[in-house]
């Protein structure tokens, strides 16, 4: 992790926010999981393809990233777009804005344990919501309904 960044200090909180962060009764799976099935959903999405631009992979709509995947060593991460939930997203450990100065703009940064346990539907749905914050209307108008 960046040194003085935002999530050094939450790494030892990361658990039970996270646990009841998502829909009562919704299924949690361990955040490795999680973003390996964020990217198999994002892949079948209209004009979404995978880049590795810096080494870690991202997902590009129109050539247009809405979902950067990955961290350091150790860790699981994901940046996203978030316009509207933004303020959810931060409250939960882990989570901060993006750096360079993308945070102002509505991205936020998760880091998490590969073993820690989230809710996959609020990831699913906030990917759906960086495609659409990203994407050109046209192509977000395609999306097909995620469940």
């Amino acid at each position: 992790m960046e040194r003085g960044h935002p999530w050094r200090a939450l790494g030892s909180r990361m658990g039970a926010e996270w646990e009841v962060a998502g829909a009562a009764g919704e299924p949690l799976c361990a955040a490795a999981d999680a973003v390996a099935a964020l990217v198999d959903l994002g892949l079948g999405w209209p004009e979404v393809n995978i880049d590795y631009p810096w080494g870690e992979a991202v997902l590009k709509v129109r050539g247009k990233v809405f979902a950067f995947l990955g961290a350091p060593t150790g860790q699981v991460g994901m940046t996203l777009k978030l316009p509207l939930s933004q303020g959810v997203a931060l409250a939960l450990p882990g989570c901060a804005p993006a750096g360079y100065n993308l945070g102002k703009s509505g991205w936020v940064s998760m880091r998490l344990d590969p073993g820690q346990q989230v809710p996959l539907g609020l990831l699913r749905g906030w990917l759906v919501e960086s495609f659409r914050a990203v994407a050109p209307k046209t192509v977000a108008a395609r999306l097909p309904p995620v469940g």
